[in-house]
């Protein structure tokens, strides 16, 4: 009974990776669309309604293109997770190191983010907006949502290959 259910769930694993490795694909798509095209808008933009960040626009560019770095690393490192899956190889050192990759990439973009929130703060100081500084905290904690996410899978993957270890060497 326990083998048959360890099949059908990696069966029906096989079959909804697909259906996550598009998800992945279209959301690097996304946010590589929104890095060519938004975000220079968007600065320039705020450049001319709040002149006192117009000097800091270029680094406010250069520093969201490098949160873009650990970004696209970490969607790398999740499409390799379902490519373990597919594999049947889950429980494996591999998907232990992507996911710790994982983790670490969304703790870099959450520094990198709280890096940037002095200009969160200027901005919602010259246009009078407390919620501002909100919305830059909540988007610079959530990558540590991620991140806690990631460890707690990589303690439980550990854990599993620990018992699969065991358990294979009483058989």
């Amino acid at each position: 009974m326990k083998f048959a259910c360890y099949s059908i769930i990696t069966k029906h694993m096989k079959q909804g990776t697909w259906f996550l490795k598009g998800v992945i694909f279209f959301i690097g798509i996304v946010v590589l669309t929104l890095c060519i095209f938004a975000l220079p808008k968007i600065t320039s933009g705020a450049a001319i309604e709040w002149p006192a960040i117009a000097p800091l626009r270029e680094a406010i560019l250069f520093g969201l293109y490098l949160t873009a770095i650990p970004f696209y690393f970490a969607l790398s490192q999740a499409f390799r997770l379902l490519t373990h899956i597919d594999k049947n190889t889950a429980f494996s050192e591999q998907s232990i190191q992507a996911l710790r990759s994982i983790k670490y990439c969304a703790l870099t973009m959450s520094g990198l983010y709280l890096i940037g929130m002095p200009v969160i703060f200027l901005i919602a100081e010259a246009d009078d907006a407390p919620g501002l500084i909100i919305i830059g905290f909540l988007l610079a904690c959530s990558p540590t949502v991620v991140a806690v996410f990631a460890a707690v899978l990589q303690k439980l993957l550990q854990s599993g290959m620990e018992l699969k270890s065991e358990n294979e060497l009483t058989v």
